[in-house]
């Protein structure tokens, strides 16, 4: 057998790691987890192992997969904190992990929300191990370590999975004894290995938020995205090896795009000139953005209840969310916070009472040991805060420079329009506000745009039209 340690590797520096994550959306995925051990070709010389805050919610099949839950990460570290720390333990170092352009994508997701360019190259242990071991029946972590006899402990945790894939990428440096295999698999950095028209392309796009057009040299919108970043997105666009990108990366020509400053106003934006414009791209968004929504009823008893059900046009909403998943998770925030029945808000069938009762957390609706009255206060509270049928309200956020504001007016719940407002004038009155709106179309999807900003995001202030008053 070889002798992992006499071996000569053409690297000198690994960051051997793996990352757990809350799932949810591409791209807006946060952190749980992550492991880092640096590897020198002979053994580990630093490690990096801790529980990260993502400061969004995990999704439950992951919370039953890895056994990372909410209450787990809320004392943890943000990913700000231990930033620095990933930089020095990955300084210099080719990223291995198993899948490494999932772990890469995450990590160049979270620091690019912190404004710094985290771009590496990667090695692959799946696409080194077909190479190195082929015809194994599975490459996954879990089957492809129990088929070598490598024991991994605490699987879909990130200190057990990267301990493992140590192991791994030690038995795969053996098996490659001239090691131009490893040499070959490693991924340079994704920008560089782009074409002079892709590379021109990305120099020229600016790194703030809007939305951006991809034109054929006709002049033609092929594609229209959003972004916080728009040249980082045009990076992975043009990185991605996925079919769609691919035609895309071979008939943009052009990329033109419009600052927004606010996150908002750009899925709203995008939207739109989605809907009017059709690129040929854009297939999936130009169906609805949402397929379910929040109903509320009154039961014959005279309670006030929740119903998480398929998106209607005909029936009055709460709100909306993009998928079933999505509104589950946010109707037992909901019900946490507006100590709300898990009975009466779909949450837990049962005939007697529900589940938060049992400790305590429930006042007793299920049971009819609160009445109708009191417990109609809380739910009545949570519809007259969320419920968007009768907003009226001017949304403030950051500008397109410093010393820019922008305002999206709904009113009537209605979406009428945005506009921007320079600081230096200081307009304090809605109805002037009001007057340098551009109008924009109202629907469904605008609609369900701003719900869902504004449940998972904070803006500078919201200007309640009714009352006046500064929320």
């Amino acid at each position: 057998m070889d002798n992992v340690n006499t071996i000569k590797t053409p690297f000198l520096n690994y960051a051997i790691l793996d990352i757990e994550t809350t799932g949810g959306k591409y791209n807006e995925e946060g952190i749980t987890e992550i492991a880092i051990y640096r590897f020198d070709g002979h053994g580990i010389v630093d490690q990096f192992c801790s529980l990260i805050n993502p400061e969004r919610s995990i999704q439950p099949f992951v919370v039953n997969l890895t056994g990372i839950n909410n209450e787990m990460l809320r004392n943890a570290p943000k990913f700000y904190e231990v930033a620095k720390r990933i930089i020095e333990i990955t300084e210099n170092a080719i990223v291995v992990a198993h899948n490494a352009q999932f772990d890469h994508r995450i990590l160049a997701t979270e620091f690019d929300r912190l404004g710094y360019e985290f771009e590496k190259d990667t090695l692959c242990t799946v696409e080194l191990a077909k190479k190195l071991i082929p015809g194994k029946e599975s490459y996954s972590l879990g089957k492809l370590c129990r088929s070598l006899g490598i024991p991994i402990s605490d699987r879909h945790r990130a200190q057990g999975d990267a301990m493992a894939t140590v192991t791994l990428f030690k038995m795969l440096l053996a098996r490659d004894t001239t090691k131009e295999i490893v040499t070959q698999t490693v991924r340079k950095d994704p920008k560089r290995q782009l074409e002079p028209k892709l590379l021109e392309l990305i120099d020229k796009a600016p790194t703030d938020t809007g939305v951006y057009y991809m034109h054929r040299a006709d002049g033609s919108i092929i594609y229209i995205g959003k972004s916080k970043n728009i040249r980082k997105r045009l990076i992975q666009h043009f990185t991605s090896d996925n079919r769609k990108s691919k035609k895309m990366q071979l008939e943009v020509s052009e990329v033109t795009y419009e600052k927004t400053g606010s996150e908002l106003i750009a899925l709203l934006k995008e939207s739109e000139e989605i809907k009017r414009n059709k690129p040929l791209f854009n297939r999936a968004l130009r169906r609805s953005l949402f397929t379910y929504q929040l109903s509320s009823f009154t039961d014959d008893l005279g309670y006030l209840n929740l119903k998480i059900e398929k998106a209607d046009s005909r029936k009055k909403a709460v709100t909306t969310f993009s998928n079933f998943q999505q509104a589950k998770s946010s109707l037992y925030r909901i019900t946490e916070k507006y100590q709300l029945c898990q009975k009466l808000t779909g949450l837990y069938e049962t005939k007697t009472s529900c589940f938060l009762h049992s400790i305590k957390e429930c006042h007793g609706a299920c049971i009819g040991k609160e009445s109708p009255g009191s417990y109609n206060e809380r739910a009545t509270q949570f519809l007259d805060e969320h419920s968007y049928a009768n907003k009226h309200m001017l949304i403030i956020d950051h500008g397109r420079d410093i010393d820019e504001r922008s305002v999206v007016l709904i009113e009537n719940g209605k979406y009428i329009g945005f506009g921007f407002f320079n600081l230096n004038y200081q307009i304090n009155n809605p109805e002037v506000l009001k007057s340098i709106i551009t109008p924009m179309q109202d629907n469904r999807d605008s609609q369900h745009i701003i719900q869902t900003y504004l449940r998972k995001n904070k803006v500078l202030k919201i200007i309640n039209l009714a009352t006046h008053k500064v929320d």
